[in-house]
């Protein structure tokens, strides 16, 4: 699976993209904006990155190995990310809107993972969901869910 989430990122002899939007473009652009919510208190530790991987295992129905790829493919996307247009443009592309407002929810659950919201955590989500075409409302009942099961977890 990495060798085909590179391949993405290589031009062919022309300088463009030899492969057209496809599901593990999709995948690393929906990984990279939970890697990008992560980092966003500069804490990204071992527990965020494995709520990840469950989002992602959950949500794209992956084995082990294709998840660890992913985050590792994500991890290096968002490394030195100046802006994430690019990954909320694929998701919103290609999600149908129920699935942009389940994106939107699992952003918030990592955001929440370390128990508290920043406010560049919140700008991120405010502005991810603009992007992706969410209402506010949308993802504050979003929101409000992810608070919800966290309250019947503890």
């Amino acid at each position: 699976m990495l060798d085909r989430l590179k391949s993405m990122f290589s031009p062919d002899a022309g300088g463009t993209s030899t492969r057209a939007h496809g599901p593990d473009e999709l995948q690393l652009a929906a990984a990279a904006l939970l890697v990008e919510a992560a980092r966003m208190d500069d804490d990204y530790d071992a527990d965020e990155r494995a709520l990840i991987g469950q989002l992602l295992r959950d949500r794209f129905d992956l084995d082990a190995p294709d998840t660890e790829a992913l985050l590792a493919a994500a991890d290096a996307a968002t490394e030195d990310l100046v802006e994430v247009y690019g990954f909320a443009r694929q998701v919103k592309d290609a999600f149908e809107h129920d699935e942009r407002v389940r994106m939107i929810e699992m952003l918030w659950e990592v955001v929440y993972a370390d128990g508290e919201i920043h406010d560049h955590e919140a700008n991120l989500l405010r502005r991810v969901a603009g992007l992706i075409y969410v209402s506010d409302k949308e993802s504050g009942d979003a929101r409000k869910r992810v608070l919800d099961r966290r309250r019947t977890a503890s």
